[in-house]
């Protein structure tokens, strides 16, 4: 059965929706729970069940050969964007390193896409993605006046870099296997990558029913369902188009900060979150333009559907 592009975009704008509920999820782990501990064990859950339904769903049967190089440095990128990010939010604080990470993410899969694969990204998404981006800098920071770090300002736009990164490799892999496929094989490196970070942090927080629940949804919702349905989308549409509307994760964060944890909006946070809202709006209508004859195909090869 075939899908117009805004289903696909529905996808990924869903994926954003699950990837937002992940800071209201640490908000409730037990005292001593590090982020880093929490991030290398969300990747752990999510890696497994990953590969675990990539394997039920027979799509690691493929005899489709595999690219190390594009499959590791996927991986690794996953990987670094835990490392980067989580570095960069204890050097420069939250509301910084989150702005940072975010909303550079989009800026450079524009980067990548022109450079690299000779894709223009158009005028429309320009709009959207400089009007999403200003909308998650005051949603964030609420104009209040925060402390720069310019060492976790570098990490910060790592996380972004490897984010985007990850997302162009992906797409990459994404035409020849699919989305089961590339995002068990991927997240189950990448967990391995990270795995001894699980010793070096105390992870007593997870022999408690709140610690173990917090894991839980973080690796199972967070991270398995929100990046399957993310790549679905992401083998469908353009990429520089999927990261731009991962800035859906700071409106759903907010929104259920706002409702569940009772949390205040300032006047500024209110307008950023509109126009967050608007400039996902905008891309969902819009499209991508490529530089020269190739087009994007609206499947992947290999999927069984």
């Amino acid at each position: 059965m075939k899908h117009n592009e805004t289903f696909f975009t529905s996808l990924v704008l869903a994926a954003g929706l699950l990837w937002g509920t992940t800071g209201t999820a640490q908000s409730f782990a037990p005292p001593g729970a590090s982020p880093l501990s929490i991030g290398s064990v969300r990747l752990a859950i999510g890696g497994a069940a990953l590969l675990i339904f990539a394997w039920r769903r027979g799509a690691l049967a493929g005899n489709t050969p595999w690219s190390k190089g594009a499959t590791f440095l996927a991986a690794a990128c996953m990987a670094a964007y835990q490392l980067f990010f989580f570095a960069g939010v204890l050097k420069t604080g939250v509301a910084v390193g989150t702005v940072v990470a975010i909303g550079s993410s989009p800026v450079f899969a524009g980067l990548i896409s022109m450079i690299f694969r000779r894709e223009n990204p158009g005028l429309k998404w320009a709009a959207a993605t400089l009007l999403a981006v200003i909308g998650c800098i005051l949603l964030i920071t609420g104009g209040q006046k925060l402390a720069v770090n310019s060492i976790g300002i570098v990490l910060a736009l790592g996380a972004g870099a490897s984010y985007a990164l990850y997302a162009a490799v992906s797409k990459e892999l994404l035409v020849s296997h699919p989305p089961e496929a590339v995002t068990g094989i991927v997240f189950a490196i990448g967990a391995f990558l990270l795995s001894p970070f699980l010793f070096l942090y105390n992870l007593e927080w997870l022999k408690t029913i709140q610690g173990t629940g917090v894991a839980l949804h973080l690796g199972l919702v967070a991270t398995a369902l929100a990046y399957v349905l993310f790549s679905y989308g992401l083998a469908n549409i353009p990429f520089p188009k999927a990261v731009t509307l991962s800035l859906a994760e700071p409106v759903t964060a907010a929104t259920l900060g706002l409702f569940l944890l009772k949390e205040k909006l300032s006047f500024l946070s209110q307008v950023g979150m509109i126009l967050v809202f608007a400039g996902l709006v905008i891309l969902t209508l819009g499209g991508l333009r490529k530089i020269g004859k190739k087009t994007y195909s609206t499947s992947y090869k290999n999927s069984g559907q």
